[in-house]
Protein backbone atom coordinates (compact mmCIF):
# COMPACT_ATOMS: atom_id res chain seq x y z
CA UNK A 1 0.00 0.00 0.00
CA UNK A 2 1.37 3.39 -0.97
CA UNK A 3 2.26 5.84 1.80
CA UNK A 4 -0.15 8.66 2.51
CA UNK A 5 0.34 11.49 0.04
CA UNK A 6 1.15 15.00 1.29
CA UNK A 7 -1.52 17.48 0.22
CA UNK A 8 -0.05 20.81 1.15
CA UNK A 9 -2.00 22.51 -1.60
CA UNK A 10 -5.33 21.06 -0.51
CA UNK A 11 -8.02 23.59 0.04
CA UNK A 12 -9.30 24.02 3.59
CA UNK A 13 -12.90 25.22 3.68
CA UNK A 14 -13.24 28.75 5.01
CA UNK A 15 -15.21 29.11 8.23
CA UNK A 16 -17.33 32.21 8.66
CA UNK A 17 -18.16 33.76 11.98
CA UNK A 18 -18.52 32.08 15.36
CA UNK A 19 -21.20 29.67 14.16
CA UNK A 20 -19.14 28.67 11.16
CA UNK A 21 -16.29 27.76 13.49
CA UNK A 22 -18.44 25.06 15.07
CA UNK A 23 -17.08 22.18 13.08
CA UNK A 24 -17.40 18.41 13.12
CA UNK A 25 -15.77 18.15 16.55
CA UNK A 26 -18.58 20.10 18.21
CA UNK A 27 -21.18 17.88 16.54
CA UNK A 28 -19.32 14.79 17.75
CA UNK A 29 -18.91 16.29 21.22
CA UNK A 30 -22.62 17.05 21.41
CA UNK A 31 -23.53 13.55 20.24
CA UNK A 32 -21.24 12.19 22.95
CA UNK A 33 -23.57 13.83 25.51
CA UNK A 34 -26.62 11.95 24.23
CA UNK A 35 -29.58 11.12 26.54
CA UNK A 36 -27.92 7.85 27.57
CA UNK A 37 -24.81 9.78 28.63
CA UNK A 38 -26.96 12.37 30.40
CA UNK A 39 -28.66 9.54 32.30
CA UNK A 40 -25.31 8.03 33.29
CA UNK A 41 -23.83 11.35 34.43
CA UNK A 42 -27.03 12.21 36.33
CA UNK A 43 -26.86 8.81 38.05
CA UNK A 44 -23.25 9.47 39.06
CA UNK A 45 -24.02 12.98 40.31
CA UNK A 46 -26.99 11.76 42.34
CA UNK A 47 -25.07 8.82 43.80
CA UNK A 48 -21.79 10.52 44.72
CA UNK A 49 -22.49 14.25 44.59
CA UNK A 50 -19.93 16.94 43.90
CA UNK A 51 -17.14 14.63 45.09
CA UNK A 52 -17.40 12.92 41.68
CA UNK A 53 -16.55 16.07 39.68
CA UNK A 54 -12.89 15.05 39.28
CA UNK A 55 -13.98 12.51 36.64
CA UNK A 56 -14.53 15.35 34.12
CA UNK A 57 -10.93 16.68 33.92
CA UNK A 58 -9.61 13.10 34.03
CA UNK A 59 -11.77 12.12 31.05
CA UNK A 60 -10.95 15.20 28.95
CA UNK A 61 -7.54 14.09 27.57
CA UNK A 62 -8.91 10.61 26.94
CA UNK A 63 -11.87 12.03 25.03
CA UNK A 64 -9.48 14.12 22.94
CA UNK A 65 -7.22 11.15 22.22
CA UNK A 66 -9.92 8.79 20.95
CA UNK A 67 -11.74 11.38 18.83
CA UNK A 68 -8.57 12.89 17.37
CA UNK A 69 -7.19 9.47 16.46
CA UNK A 70 -10.40 8.59 14.63
CA UNK A 71 -10.53 12.04 12.99
CA UNK A 72 -6.88 11.74 11.94
CA UNK A 73 -7.49 8.32 10.43
CA UNK A 74 -10.34 9.65 8.30
CA UNK A 75 -8.51 12.86 7.36
CA UNK A 76 -5.14 11.32 6.43
CA UNK A 77 -6.03 7.83 5.24
CA UNK A 78 -9.20 9.07 3.54
CA UNK A 79 -11.48 6.25 4.69
CA UNK A 80 -13.82 5.58 7.59
CA UNK A 81 -12.81 3.42 10.55
CA UNK A 82 -14.15 0.05 9.40
CA UNK A 83 -13.07 0.68 5.82
CA UNK A 84 -9.56 1.13 7.20
CA UNK A 85 -9.78 -1.96 9.42
CA UNK A 86 -10.97 -3.99 6.42
CA UNK A 87 -7.91 -2.88 4.43
CA UNK A 88 -5.34 -4.14 6.94
CA UNK A 89 -6.93 -6.73 9.25
CA UNK A 90 -8.53 -10.14 8.56
CA UNK A 91 -12.31 -10.80 8.64
CA UNK A 92 -11.94 -12.76 11.88
CA UNK A 93 -11.19 -9.44 13.59
CA UNK A 94 -13.24 -7.13 11.36
CA UNK A 95 -16.65 -8.77 11.63
CA UNK A 96 -16.82 -9.24 15.44
CA UNK A 97 -15.77 -5.61 15.95
CA UNK A 98 -18.34 -4.41 13.40
CA UNK A 99 -21.10 -6.59 14.90
CA UNK A 100 -20.39 -5.26 18.39
CA UNK A 101 -20.40 -1.67 17.11
CA UNK A 102 -23.68 -2.09 15.23
CA UNK A 103 -25.35 -3.78 18.20
CA UNK A 104 -24.15 -0.99 20.49
CA UNK A 105 -25.41 1.69 18.09
CA UNK A 106 -28.83 0.06 17.87
CA UNK A 107 -29.26 -0.25 21.63
CA UNK A 108 -28.02 3.30 22.17
CA UNK A 109 -30.42 4.60 19.49
CA UNK A 110 -33.30 2.78 21.19
CA UNK A 111 -32.32 4.20 24.56
CA UNK A 112 -32.10 7.70 23.14
CA UNK A 113 -35.50 7.47 21.43
CA UNK A 114 -36.93 6.32 24.74
CA UNK A 115 -35.17 9.20 26.48
CA UNK A 116 -36.65 11.71 24.04
CA UNK A 117 -40.10 10.21 24.56
CA UNK A 118 -39.82 10.39 28.35
CA UNK A 119 -38.51 13.97 28.26
CA UNK A 120 -41.24 15.23 25.91
CA UNK A 121 -43.85 13.40 28.00
CA UNK A 122 -42.52 15.24 31.04
CA UNK A 123 -43.22 18.58 29.35
CA UNK A 124 -46.30 17.65 27.29
CA UNK A 125 -48.45 14.66 28.40
CA UNK A 126 -48.41 12.75 25.09
CA UNK A 127 -48.10 8.94 24.79
CA UNK A 128 -44.43 7.98 24.82
CA UNK A 129 -44.73 5.34 22.02
CA UNK A 130 -46.27 7.98 19.73
CA UNK A 131 -43.45 10.42 20.53
CA UNK A 132 -40.85 7.73 19.80
CA UNK A 133 -42.46 6.83 16.46
CA UNK A 134 -42.87 10.44 15.30
CA UNK A 135 -39.29 11.29 16.32
CA UNK A 136 -37.87 8.28 14.48
CA UNK A 137 -39.90 9.07 11.33
CA UNK A 138 -38.82 12.72 11.37
CA UNK A 139 -35.16 11.89 11.88
CA UNK A 140 -35.16 9.25 9.13
CA UNK A 141 -36.85 11.65 6.72
CA UNK A 142 -34.04 14.16 7.16
CA UNK A 143 -31.46 11.42 6.64
CA UNK A 144 -33.24 10.17 3.52
CA UNK A 145 -34.01 13.45 1.80
CA UNK A 146 -31.50 15.91 3.26
CA UNK A 147 -27.98 16.51 2.04
CA UNK A 148 -24.90 16.11 4.22
CA UNK A 149 -24.51 19.90 4.30
CA UNK A 150 -28.11 20.31 5.54
CA UNK A 151 -27.69 17.70 8.25
CA UNK A 152 -24.41 19.30 9.36
CA UNK A 153 -26.12 22.69 9.75
CA UNK A 154 -29.04 21.18 11.70
CA UNK A 155 -26.66 19.26 13.95
CA UNK A 156 -24.74 22.44 14.77
CA UNK A 157 -27.90 24.19 15.93
CA UNK A 158 -29.03 21.16 17.94
CA UNK A 159 -25.63 21.04 19.68
CA UNK A 160 -26.43 24.40 21.27
CA UNK A 161 -29.34 22.76 23.15
CA UNK A 162 -26.75 21.29 25.50
CA UNK A 163 -26.06 24.73 26.92
CA UNK A 164 -29.31 24.20 28.82
CA UNK A 165 -27.33 22.02 31.23
CA UNK A 166 -24.97 24.87 32.03
CA UNK A 167 -28.00 26.98 32.95
CA UNK A 168 -29.40 24.10 35.02
CA UNK A 169 -26.08 23.85 36.90
CA UNK A 170 -26.21 27.58 37.69
CA UNK A 171 -29.81 27.26 38.91
CA UNK A 172 -28.72 24.46 41.28
CA UNK A 173 -26.63 27.04 43.24
CA UNK A 174 -23.73 24.74 44.19
CA UNK A 175 -21.35 25.67 47.00
CA UNK A 176 -18.16 26.91 45.33
CA UNK A 177 -15.74 25.37 47.89
CA UNK A 178 -17.38 21.96 47.41
CA UNK A 179 -17.18 22.34 43.62
CA UNK A 180 -13.47 23.20 43.73
CA UNK A 181 -12.69 20.39 46.17
CA UNK A 182 -14.61 17.82 44.14
CA UNK A 183 -12.91 18.95 40.92
CA UNK A 184 -9.33 19.09 42.16
CA UNK A 185 -9.21 16.33 44.79
CA UNK A 186 -10.19 12.87 43.49
CA UNK A 187 -12.30 10.84 45.90
CA UNK A 188 -12.07 7.08 45.32
CA UNK A 189 -14.34 4.48 46.89
CA UNK A 190 -13.34 0.79 46.61
CA UNK A 191 -16.92 -0.36 46.10
CA UNK A 192 -18.45 -2.17 43.09
CA UNK A 193 -21.05 0.60 42.69
CA UNK A 194 -18.41 3.34 42.57
CA UNK A 195 -16.12 1.46 40.18
CA UNK A 196 -19.05 0.49 37.94
CA UNK A 197 -20.04 4.15 37.74
CA UNK A 198 -16.48 5.15 36.81
CA UNK A 199 -16.41 2.50 34.08
CA UNK A 200 -19.87 3.58 32.90
CA UNK A 201 -18.76 7.22 32.63
CA UNK A 202 -15.64 6.16 30.71
CA UNK A 203 -17.69 3.95 28.43
CA UNK A 204 -20.42 6.46 27.67
CA UNK A 205 -17.99 9.35 27.09
CA UNK A 206 -15.78 7.22 24.80
CA UNK A 207 -18.57 5.29 23.04
CA UNK A 208 -17.65 3.35 19.90
CA UNK A 209 -20.22 5.15 17.74
CA UNK A 210 -18.20 8.34 18.27
CA UNK A 211 -15.14 6.77 16.62
CA UNK A 212 -16.95 5.61 13.51
CA UNK A 213 -18.95 8.81 13.15
CA UNK A 214 -15.93 11.11 13.49
CA UNK A 215 -13.76 9.19 11.02
CA UNK A 216 -16.56 9.08 8.45
CA UNK A 217 -17.45 12.72 9.03
CA UNK A 218 -13.88 13.67 8.13
CA UNK A 219 -14.31 11.75 4.88
CA UNK A 220 -17.70 13.37 4.21
CA UNK A 221 -16.19 16.82 4.79
CA UNK A 222 -13.52 16.12 2.19
CA UNK A 223 -16.08 14.80 -0.29
CA UNK A 224 -18.21 17.91 0.26
CA UNK A 225 -15.05 19.88 -0.56
CA UNK A 226 -14.73 18.12 -3.92
CA UNK A 227 -12.45 15.13 -3.12
CA UNK A 228 -14.77 12.33 -4.16
CA UNK A 229 -12.06 9.79 -5.03
CA UNK A 230 -9.93 8.03 -2.43
CA UNK A 231 -6.65 9.01 -4.11
CA UNK A 232 -7.67 12.67 -3.73
CA UNK A 233 -8.18 12.21 0.00
CA UNK A 234 -4.91 10.38 0.76
CA UNK A 235 -2.63 12.44 2.96
CA UNK A 236 -3.11 15.72 4.77
CA UNK A 237 -1.17 18.95 5.08
CA UNK A 238 0.06 20.31 8.41
CA UNK A 239 -2.56 23.04 8.10
CA UNK A 240 -5.37 20.51 7.64
CA UNK A 241 -4.29 18.46 10.64
CA UNK A 242 -3.95 21.60 12.76
CA UNK A 243 -7.51 22.54 11.81
CA UNK A 244 -8.73 19.02 12.64
CA UNK A 245 -6.90 19.07 15.97
CA UNK A 246 -8.39 22.47 16.86
CA UNK A 247 -11.84 21.25 15.88
CA UNK A 248 -11.55 18.19 18.11
CA UNK A 249 -10.20 20.21 21.05
CA UNK A 250 -13.14 22.64 20.86
CA UNK A 251 -15.62 19.79 20.53
CA UNK A 252 -14.26 17.81 23.46
CA UNK A 253 -14.03 20.90 25.69
CA UNK A 254 -17.68 21.56 24.88
CA UNK A 255 -18.66 17.94 25.60
CA UNK A 256 -16.67 17.87 28.84
CA UNK A 257 -18.24 21.14 30.00
CA UNK A 258 -21.69 19.59 29.59
CA UNK A 259 -20.61 16.45 31.47
CA UNK A 260 -19.33 18.69 34.28
CA UNK A 261 -22.52 20.78 34.33
CA UNK A 262 -24.74 17.70 34.63
CA UNK A 263 -22.68 16.40 37.55
CA UNK A 264 -22.91 19.81 39.25
CA UNK A 265 -26.67 20.13 38.67
CA UNK A 266 -27.49 16.68 40.05
CA UNK A 267 -24.77 16.58 42.70
CA UNK A 268 -25.77 19.91 44.22
CA UNK A 269 -29.47 19.06 44.30
CA UNK A 270 -30.40 15.37 44.15
CA UNK A 271 -27.45 14.04 46.15
CA UNK A 272 -27.68 16.83 48.70
CA UNK A 273 -31.37 16.04 49.28
CA UNK A 274 -30.71 12.32 49.72
CA UNK A 275 -32.12 11.25 46.32
CA UNK A 276 -29.14 9.14 45.30
CA UNK A 277 -30.76 6.76 42.81
CA UNK A 278 -31.78 8.00 39.33
CA UNK A 279 -32.99 5.66 36.61
CA UNK A 280 -32.98 7.98 33.60
CA UNK A 281 -32.27 11.49 32.39
CA UNK A 282 -36.00 12.28 32.35
CA UNK A 283 -36.30 11.10 35.95
CA UNK A 284 -33.45 13.41 36.89
CA UNK A 285 -35.23 16.30 35.15
CA UNK A 286 -38.45 15.62 37.07
CA UNK A 287 -36.59 15.30 40.38
CA UNK A 288 -34.95 18.71 39.92
CA UNK A 289 -38.29 20.58 40.02
CA UNK A 290 -38.82 20.72 43.80
CA UNK A 291 -35.11 21.30 44.41
CA UNK A 292 -34.00 23.82 41.77
CA UNK A 293 -37.32 25.04 40.39
CA UNK A 294 -39.41 24.40 37.31
CA UNK A 295 -36.90 26.26 35.14
CA UNK A 296 -34.21 23.66 35.84
CA UNK A 297 -36.62 20.86 34.95
CA UNK A 298 -37.52 22.48 31.63
CA UNK A 299 -33.87 23.16 30.79
CA UNK A 300 -32.81 19.61 31.63
CA UNK A 301 -35.65 18.10 29.59
CA UNK A 302 -35.06 20.46 26.64
CA UNK A 303 -31.42 19.43 26.57
CA UNK A 304 -32.44 15.76 26.44
CA UNK A 305 -34.74 16.35 23.47
CA UNK A 306 -32.31 18.55 21.54
CA UNK A 307 -29.26 16.34 21.84
CA UNK A 308 -31.35 13.18 21.42
CA UNK A 309 -32.59 14.35 18.04
CA UNK A 310 -28.93 15.00 17.15
CA UNK A 311 -27.59 11.71 18.49
CA UNK A 312 -30.13 9.24 17.08
CA UNK A 313 -29.29 9.87 13.39
CA UNK A 314 -25.58 9.79 14.21
CA UNK A 315 -26.01 6.35 15.78
CA UNK A 316 -28.19 4.89 13.02
CA UNK A 317 -26.00 6.37 10.29
CA UNK A 318 -22.89 5.17 12.11
CA UNK A 319 -24.28 1.62 12.13
CA UNK A 320 -24.92 1.87 8.39
CA UNK A 321 -21.34 3.06 7.79
CA UNK A 322 -20.02 0.11 9.82
CA UNK A 323 -22.08 -2.44 7.88
CA UNK A 324 -21.34 -1.23 4.35
CA UNK A 325 -17.65 -0.80 5.10
CA UNK A 326 -17.34 -4.22 6.75
CA UNK A 327 -18.74 -5.82 3.60
CA UNK A 328 -16.79 -3.60 1.21
CA UNK A 329 -19.90 -1.84 -0.15
CA UNK A 330 -20.40 1.78 -1.14
CA UNK A 331 -22.41 4.20 0.91
CA UNK A 332 -22.45 7.56 2.63
CA UNK A 333 -24.54 10.64 3.22
CA UNK A 334 -22.98 12.27 0.15
CA UNK A 335 -24.70 9.66 -2.05
CA UNK A 336 -28.32 9.81 -3.14
CA UNK A 337 -30.72 7.02 -2.19
CA UNK A 338 -30.58 5.46 -5.65
CA UNK A 339 -26.77 5.30 -5.46
CA UNK A 340 -26.63 3.69 -2.01
CA UNK A 341 -29.82 1.70 -1.46
CA UNK A 342 -28.21 -0.71 1.01
CA UNK A 343 -26.70 2.13 3.05
CA UNK A 344 -30.06 3.86 3.52
CA UNK A 345 -31.73 0.48 3.95
CA UNK A 346 -29.39 -0.24 6.86
CA UNK A 347 -30.28 3.14 8.40
CA UNK A 348 -33.97 2.27 8.12
CA UNK A 349 -33.44 -1.22 9.56
CA UNK A 350 -31.51 0.06 12.59
CA UNK A 351 -34.11 2.81 13.14
CA UNK A 352 -36.96 0.26 13.05
CA UNK A 353 -35.11 -2.04 15.45
CA UNK A 354 -34.58 0.86 17.84
CA UNK A 355 -38.27 1.79 17.67
CA UNK A 356 -39.23 -1.86 18.08
CA UNK A 357 -37.25 -2.20 21.30
CA UNK A 358 -39.33 0.64 22.73
CA UNK A 359 -42.64 -0.67 21.39
CA UNK A 360 -42.06 -4.22 22.67
CA UNK A 361 -41.87 -2.94 26.22
CA UNK A 362 -38.10 -3.29 26.54
CA UNK A 363 -37.04 -0.34 28.66
CA UNK A 364 -33.55 0.53 27.42
CA UNK A 365 -33.42 3.61 29.64
CA UNK A 366 -32.96 1.45 32.76
CA UNK A 367 -30.05 -0.29 31.06
CA UNK A 368 -28.17 2.89 30.19
CA UNK A 369 -25.52 2.59 32.87
CA UNK A 370 -25.00 -1.07 31.98
CA UNK A 371 -24.68 -0.04 28.35
CA UNK A 372 -21.96 2.38 29.41
CA UNK A 373 -20.20 -0.41 31.30
CA UNK A 374 -20.23 -2.63 28.21
CA UNK A 375 -18.85 0.26 26.17
CA UNK A 376 -16.16 0.66 28.82
CA UNK A 377 -14.96 -2.89 28.13
CA UNK A 378 -14.86 -2.34 24.35
CA UNK A 379 -13.04 1.02 24.45
CA UNK A 380 -9.47 -0.24 25.06
CA UNK A 381 -9.75 -2.88 22.29
CA UNK A 382 -10.96 -0.56 19.54
CA UNK A 383 -8.66 2.26 20.63
CA UNK A 384 -5.69 -0.12 20.57
CA UNK A 385 -6.32 -0.95 16.91
CA UNK A 386 -6.83 2.71 16.04
CA UNK A 387 -3.43 3.48 17.56
CA UNK A 388 -1.83 0.67 15.56
CA UNK A 389 -3.29 1.99 12.30
CA UNK A 390 -2.37 5.63 12.94
CA UNK A 391 1.22 4.54 13.55
CA UNK A 392 1.49 2.66 10.23
CA UNK A 393 3.48 4.56 7.61
CA UNK A 394 1.86 2.64 4.78
CA UNK A 395 -1.45 4.18 5.90
CA UNK A 396 -0.43 7.54 7.36
CA UNK A 397 2.80 8.39 5.54
CA UNK A 398 4.66 11.10 7.47
CA UNK A 399 1.56 11.80 9.59
CA UNK A 400 2.05 8.95 12.03
CA UNK A 401 1.36 9.75 15.67
CA UNK A 402 3.70 11.89 17.70
CA UNK A 403 5.14 10.49 20.89
CA UNK A 404 2.82 12.77 22.87
CA UNK A 405 -0.31 11.47 21.17
CA UNK A 406 0.92 7.89 21.59
CA UNK A 407 1.49 8.60 25.28
CA UNK A 408 -2.04 9.95 25.80
CA UNK A 409 -3.54 7.16 23.71
CA UNK A 410 -1.52 4.50 25.50
CA UNK A 411 -2.50 5.83 28.91
CA UNK A 412 -6.14 5.86 27.80
CA UNK A 413 -5.91 2.21 26.75
CA UNK A 414 -4.24 1.33 30.07
CA UNK A 415 -6.68 3.30 32.24
CA UNK A 416 -9.81 2.01 30.51
CA UNK A 417 -8.53 -1.58 30.59
CA UNK A 418 -7.54 -1.27 34.27
CA UNK A 419 -10.95 0.15 35.21
CA UNK A 420 -12.71 -2.73 33.47
CA UNK A 421 -10.43 -5.34 35.09
CA UNK A 422 -10.94 -3.72 38.50
CA UNK A 423 -14.69 -3.94 38.07
CA UNK A 424 -14.51 -7.64 37.16
CA UNK A 425 -12.29 -8.29 40.16
CA UNK A 426 -14.77 -6.62 42.51
CA UNK A 427 -17.56 -8.76 41.07
CA UNK A 428 -15.63 -12.05 41.25
CA UNK A 429 -13.62 -11.72 44.46
CA UNK A 430 -15.43 -12.02 47.80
Amino acid sequence: MAPARETSSARVPRQRGVFGALGSGVITGAADDDPSAVGTYASAGAAFGLAFLWIAPVLLPMMFAVVYLSAKLGRVYGKGLFDAIRDVYPPVLLFPLAAAAVAGNTIEAAANLGGIGAAVNLLVPLPIPAIVAVTALTVFSFQLFGSYELLRSIFRWLALALLAYVAAAILSRPALPDVLRGTLVPTIEPSPHFVSMVVACIGTSLSAYIYTWQSNQEVEEQIADGRRHWWQRRGASARELARTRQDVVIGMLFSNLILYAILVATGATLHQSGQTSIGSAAEAAAALKPLAGEGATWLFAAGIVGVGVLAVPIMTTGAAYDLVQAFGLKGGLHRRVGEAKLFYGFILAVTLLAVGLNMLGVNPIKALVWSGIVQGFSVPILLFFMMLMTNRRDMMGDRVNSWGLNLIGGLTVAITAAAAIWLVALWVLP
